[in-house]
């Protein structure tokens, strides 16, 4: 592979870019422009225009949006390698949700144009953005069908979502996430955020999850005990 810069060799290791033809790839990500943002930074506001999409290359962001009460709703949660963004150019409307980091975070930006270019030249890519769009539907209706369930579940289902998108096997065969604080665990699951504490504990009891506070992740020890509390 030619010499890319660090910032757009990390993009091209991204699973979009895995499998596209090495220069097209590089023709789509030339003009990336990388810019690192503290916690707490907005990125994106629903309703602004599309004129960039975007990769994570380290951190975390949520995505967020507000229901009729005016309450935060966070419908996702994202970590290196995913994009997010896409849809605005796509269809050349507004953005529909806002865009947060939560931890410190390096952002890299593509020209929506070179995108779309690269979407509409290489079938490839329109097969990874239709993959995309489909695992984030059964995302969401895995987690429609279980929003009248009881808290165990949907904090159990909120830690195997967070895990099928950016779990790390560590050294003894765990899966880690980041230890998000309980109001992003409370608005991804729908529960208050007391709930959420106690249920943390009534996992951690049982020995299904351990949080490493030093290290700022919580390692799902059990993660098909976890699937068995999803009734």
């Amino acid at each position: 592979m030619p010499d890319f810069p660090d910032s757009q060799q990390k993009l091209l290791s991204a699973p979009f870019f895995l499998g596209l033809p090495e220069a097209a790839s590089a023709r789509a990500t030339a003009q990336m422009v990388a810019r690192s943002h503290p916690a707490d930074q907005v990125i994106l506001l629903e309703n602004d225009w599309g004129n960039s999409v975007y990769f994570i290359l380290s951190g975390w962001v949520k995505i967020r949006t507000y229901n009729l009460d005016g309450k935060e709703v966070t419908l996702n949660i994202l970590g290196f390698g995913e994009m997010f963004g896409e849809m605005a150019p796509l269809d050349q409307v507004p953005r529909s949700t806002d865009v947060i980091t939560l931890t410190p975070s390096t952002i890299g930006s593509l020209p929506a144009s070179d995108f779309v270019r690269l979407i509409e030249t290489e079938p490839i890519a329109g097969i990874h953005l239709a993959r995309l769009m489909a695992k984030r539907l059964r995302q969401v209706n895995r987690r429609l069908r279980l929003r009248e369930a009881d808290s165990t579940s949907r904090v159990a289902d909120v830690l195997l979502f967070l895990a099928e998108g950016q779990g790390i096997r560590d050294s003894a065969g765990f899966l880690e996430i980041p230890n998000l604080p309980h109001r992003e665990l409370s608005s991804l699951s729908g529960l208050a955020r007391e709930t959420v504490t106690r249920v943390l504990g009534k996992l951690e009891r049982k020995n299904l999850i351990q949080r490493d506070p030093h290290r700022d992740v919580l390692c799902i020890v059990n993660p098909k005990g976890l699937e068995a509390l999803m009734v």
